[in-house]
């Protein structure tokens, strides 16, 4: 969520209600005393590129333009494993709303074939973050709590999709962080959250799973 660089991306997401209610994760025993940070909001706007026909998110790939939060710019995620994506960067001036950067184009042009990469949704969030450390300040996850509206290009008069996700990083990988990151997907389970029915937001608009 957070990063800047070409990384790998491990987190879990689980959808949520309008009346779900986020835990205070910093004041709870089952955490061990790892520290929380008071809840920043943040607003994002994303617009998403995929073929006419959808190979990119077919092969649970996504590729975005995104402006607002310490990582805007564009993101490419690629499927490395349960849980894990490896995610590629790109600067916001390497590309504009209707065309996207060659560097990032070119790790799908297996998937593509040639196909035009086009702008296939529009996707505005107001998230609140808070971040889990351990005793010594070191950041270990992320938790996002996501309130979407989403605009599905080529459709008129629909109206658009609104939902709440909340999401879980790993913010700096190892044992400690995994852990915490099941620790902290029972605590919101357990107060309403249920595993998302979609492995990302784009998946969501398209009607993909």
């Amino acid at each position: 969520m957070t990063s800047t660089g070409d990384h790998l991306e491990t987190e879990q997401k689980y959808d949520a209600d309008a009346d779900f209610v986020l835990p205070k994760l910093g004041s709870l025993p089952v955490l061990g005393g790892r520290r929380a940070t008071e809840p920043r909001r943040i607003f994002l706007s994303a617009t998403y590129f995929d073929t006419e026909d959808q190979r990119l998110i077919r092969h649970k790939v996504t590729l975005r333009r995104r402006v607002g939060g310490d990582d805007e710019g564009w993101h490419l995620k690629l499927p490395k494993g349960k849980d894990t994506r490896q995610e590629l960067h790109a600067p916001l001036d390497e590309g504009n709303t209707g065309s996207a950067p060659t560097r990032l184009t070119a790790r799908v042009e297996d998937i593509t074939a040639g196909e035009d990469l086009r702008p296939v949704a529009l996707l505005d969030t107001e998230r609140t973050v808070v971040t889990l450390a351990d005793p010594a300040g070191q950041a270990l996850l992320e938790v996002a709590d996501d309130l979407v509206t989403a605009v599905r290009f080529g459709e008129t008069g629909r109206e658009p999709m609104r939902w709440r996700e909340i999401e879980v990083e790993v913010i700096t990988p190892g044992d400690e962080a995994t852990a915490l990151l099941e620790t902290v997907g029972t605590v919101l389970r357990e107060a309403g959250a249920r595993p998302s029915a979609s492995g990302s937001k784009l998946a969501r608009v398209l009607g993909t799973s």
